[in-house]
């Protein structure tokens, strides 16, 4: 099966501009090659600590949307966002598009990296869906908690929507401390999307996203009913490894999850039964073998060749041959633990 080659083209002036300040947003210009056609583009690096990898990931806007190339570094398959969001779409949320491609620099292949839709204005648009606002969660401190000593929105960057739009998700934060017991839950049916938090909820935990709960995430405010709305990001730590390639248990995330709001929501019935409804839900289909499996091996197969050809990768290609493995053993292992921690729930 062949994937599409994406090629780009960057002086090499404006290549060297780039390493030396790599931890740096900046773009430089240049063209892509995509699906026959050469477009103008703006390209810069992206990610945290991955921007040190040899195999570096990339930001490219073109024609005014913009996608991410992951190398997906700590990730022996290669699949795992991937996946993730195929999984979590079909669980009821919007989640971003991804297609694996071949990306070439200046000529020079770089391997096999995962092309990945941006969460922002175009891709509401897209979907039609009216978004007055957009956060992303870039800390820890986007855990919904009461921070001590600074302001609830350091751990959010606004990407659309104005400073009203700020005040708003302020006093929502404040909202969620400030209200207790009934009046919280009539305080959350009012201000945001439960279904839709709910669900956000049960895809962080079937696939097992340790580091989603109180980052990663994108949040904004819905034209239609002015609630707060979850979107999900970064899933490359899922499906039976961490953010960092390595081994883990099933039973790693609890069924609750692990942020502030997730603990108050889950402490009144109505909203606990529908959370342990939208589980059963997947346990009785999405969340099997039987409807994993064969889109996990469509993707393994897609790109086998080009990850054995590929000489940047931080896996052998043995390991990556036995992924769908650990990835079929993790469901199965996976569906008893929520099973039995609904019972519990």
């Amino acid at each position: 099966m062949r994937i599409p080659i994406r090629s780009l083209a960057i002086a090499e002036a404006d290549l060297h501009q780039m390493e030396r300040d790599l931890w740096k947003d900046k773009y430089v210009f240049g063209t892509l090659l995509t699906n026959g056609q050469t477009v103008p583009v703006k390209v810069r690096y992206r990610g945290g600590h991955t921007r040190a990898y040899p195999k570096r990931s990339y930001e490219v806007v073109r024609d005014g949307q913009t996608f991410h190339y992951n190398a997906e570094f700590d990730d022996p398959s290669l699949i795992r966002n991937a996946l993730s969001f195929w999984f979590i779409e079909r669980l009821g949320l919007p989640s971003p598009r991804t297609k694996h491609v071949r990306l070439f620099l200046n000529g020079i292949p770089l391997g096999t990296y995962l092309e990945i839709e941006a969460v922002e204005k175009g891709f509401f648009s897209r979907r039609r869906i009216g978004a007055k606002s957009l956060f992303y969660a870039i800390n820890d401190y986007a855990d919904f908690r009461r921070p001590s000593g600074s302001s609830p929105l350091y751990g959010y960057e606004r990407q659309s929507g104005g400073a009203s739009e700020s005040a708003r998700l302020l006093s929502f934060l404040h909202g969620i401390h400030r209200h207790k017991g009934k009046a919280f839950a009539r305080y959350a049916s009012r201000h945001l999307d439960v279904d839709n938090y709910l669900k956000w909820l049960a895809g962080a935990v079937l696939t097992g996203n340790y580091d989603g709960f109180d980052q990663n995430y994108a949040l904004y405010r819905h034209a239609g009913s002015g609630k707060w709305r979850m979107i999900p990001w970064d899933y490359e730590g899922t499906w039976g490894r961490n953010c960092f390639g390595k081994l883990v248990e099933s039973d790693l995330v609890a069924v609750r999850g692990y942020n502030h709001l997730t603990e108050k929501l889950l402490a009144h019935r109505p909203f606990r039964l529908r959370y342990k409804a939208i589980l059963r839900r997947a346990l009785g289909g999405l969340f099997t073998e039987r409807r994993i499996m064969p889109r996990a091996m469509a993707m393994h197969r897609a790109i086998d060749s080009f990850y054995r050809e590929d000489r940047r990768t931080r896996w052998s290609y043995e390991l990556f041959l036995g992924e769908p493995d650990v990835i079929r053993d993790y469901i199965s292992q996976r569906r008893p633990i929520i099973a039995r921690e609904l019972m519990r729930l």
